[in-house]
């Protein structure tokens, strides 16, 4: 049984960072994919990034390209989303989420089994 637990959420003016920060208990990641997910208010919740197994290849949704970045640290069992530039419209409850398979990367909600607790994100204008 794997469990997530994210930290590092808050509240920030527009233009700030965070880091967000999930750590896994239990049998981690490898070779699984690791993601971030966010859910606003009255909203679905959407994909935001994703980290293969080592890392190495990310994907993010396109309105925080070049804004966000995801990392892993197999060591520490921990999964990383450095925010910068933060806007309003990024306010939201913030989820990590470990794919269902190995060796793929999915973006879709389906795809993946386990979630952490959520972490809220609010940023003002």
């Amino acid at each position: 049984q794997v469990q997530l637990v994210e930290s590092g959420g808050g509240l920030v003016q527009a233009g700030d960072s965070l880091r967000l920060s999930c750590a896994a208990s239990g049998p981690f990641s490898s070779p699984y994919t690791m993601a971030w997910f966010r859910q606003a208010s009255g909203k679905e919740r959407e994909f935001v990034a994703a980290a293969s197994r080592n890392g190495i290849t990310t994907n993010y949704r396109d309105s925080v390209k070049g804004r966000f970045t995801i990392s892993r640290d197999n060591t520490k069992n921990t999964v990383y989303l450095q925010m910068n530039s933060l806007k309003p419209e990024d306010t939201a409850v913030y989820y990590c989420a470990r794919a269902k398979k190995p060796w793929v990367m999915p973006s879709r909600i389906d795809d993946y089994d386990y979630w952490g607790q959520g972490t809220q994100v609010t940023v003002s204008s």
